[in-house]
């Protein structure tokens, strides 16, 4: 049984099909990238996995337990976080404050979300930030800060969606480094990124999409040298 999979999934909106038949499989302890150009669908893909979005038909079953028609809220709690590609802390909460709102996924206790909030606030290198204002953060720490607020919830499988957009290079170097210890203490991840070397140097295998379907899968050296994913990304020529 695989940890995680989509089968045949698929999104109309109207008469646009957003995410077309898309199916894959990622098993425990796995870096598993999905990639393809802007537009292709792939916060869509994230959006119907969590719910956000209802699903037009296929499935999504995790951990052995098909997701389709649960809440986000209960998707949530049986083990699935994610980030989002556009950051919204809460701007006039602490990040300290900010990460405990997460906790409460799993604890009705004050003191118990203030626990778990300062224990991923450390793992993710930003204790010393925990009585700065959200609004005050820079680009890179409200990156890492979205990170910690999805931990926060206790997940087993962690969707990250463009966390290295905006960053500078030692940034990038530094989320890499942190993805990886996501992933060794235990943590499933599928990421998106656009960044091809960082996702070339995470994954452990690779789907493209283009137009909301499958166009290539695999390493990510067999997936960077296929001649689909070279065209969707730089076109024929």
């Amino acid at each position: 049984m695989n940890f995680f999979e989509t089968n045949h999934l698929t999104k109309y909106f109207g008469g646009l099909t957003a995410v077309n038949d898309v199916s894959f499989q990622v098993e425990k302890g796995e870096i598993y990238g999905l990639i393809g150009p802007n537009g292709s669908g792939k916060t869509t893909v994230f959006n119907l996995i969590t719910g956000y979005y209802p699903i037009s038909s296929g499935k999504v079953i995790f951990a052995g337990a098909e997701l389709n028609g649960l809440p986000t809220w209960k998707i949530c709690k049986r083990g699935i976080g994610r980030t989002f590609q556009i950051v919204k802390p809460l701007r006039r909460m602490t990040v300290l404050e900010n990460v405990m709102t997460s906790a409460f996924n799993r604890t009705g206790s004050l003191d118990g979300a203030r626990d778990r909030a300062l224990e991923v606030l450390d793992f993710c290198e930003l204790l010393h930030r925990q009585d700065y204002l959200a609004k005050g953060l820079t680009i890179g720490d409200r990156k890492r800060l979205e990170i910690a607020r999805a931990l926060a919830t206790q997940p087993s499988l962690l969707l990250l969606d463009e966390t290295m957009a905006g960053l500078t290079p030692q940034e990038q170097a530094d989320g890499v480094e942190l993805i990886r210890k996501i992933r060794n203490s235990g943590v499933t991840i599928i990421i998106v990124e656009h960044i091809m070397h960082v996702i070339m140097n995470l994954c452990d295998r690779i789907l493209c999409i283009n137009y909301g379907q499958e166009i290539a899968r695999g390493t990510p050296s067999e997936v960077a040298n296929d001649e689909a994913v070279i065209e969707a990304y730089l076109g024929k020529e």
